[in-house]
């Protein structure tokens, strides 16, 4: 069992449900990548792969035209990065940026032998809807805090979120 089988066994509730075929393409299309701090992961100039962080921090945030940025959530070591490969998920038509906020060691999986896999294997596509909207709902808790609390409240939900990350 190689290093990828080993974490994809921990991390996919599906992994099981894989043939081994399914398995060894995963794996042959999965590499360990390096992010230095504030180095980009994803900027939108095409469809990246699914990312999984091994260690480290990666912040995901939209960009508006006059550059204003808005965080939409982070993902710490053990969670997944369905965005970065936004193009197995038809329906998710939004621009998002993925930046290492630390230095971080990531699994990436191309979008394409993941794409692959979930469009034979109704888990795994359920598996990376079911991500997908898990996220849109921290995604909508930021929405809820810009549009209907004051600063102070995000200021001080700032500060305390940050106190437990760091």
């Amino acid at each position: 069992m190689n290093d990828f089988e080993k974490a994809y066994e921990t991390f996919f509730p599906f992994w099981e449900e894989l043939n081994d075929t399914d398995q060894r393409l995963l794996c042959q299309h999965s590499s360990l990548v390096h992010f230095e701090k504030a180095q980009m992961v994803h900027d939108n100039s095409g469809c990246t792969g699914l990312f999984i962080v091994k260690s480290g921090r990666l912040r995901l945030y939209m960009l508006s035209e006059d550059g204003k940025e808005i965080t939409l959530y982070r993902l710490l070591p053990g969670e997944i990065c369905m965005l970065s490969a936004s193009c197995v998920l038809e329906s998710i038509t939004f621009d998002v940026f993925v930046e290492a906020e630390v230095p971080s060691d990531c699994y990436m999986i191309t979008a394409s032998a993941f794409g692959e896999v979930s469009e034979r294997v109704p888990a795994v596509k359920i598996y990376a809807l079911e991500t997908a909207v898990g996220r849109f709902s921290d995604v909508m808790w930021i929405m809820q805090q810009v549009v209907f609390m004051s600063m102070d409240k995000r200021l001080a939900l700032f500060l305390v979120e940050d106190a437990g990350i760091n």
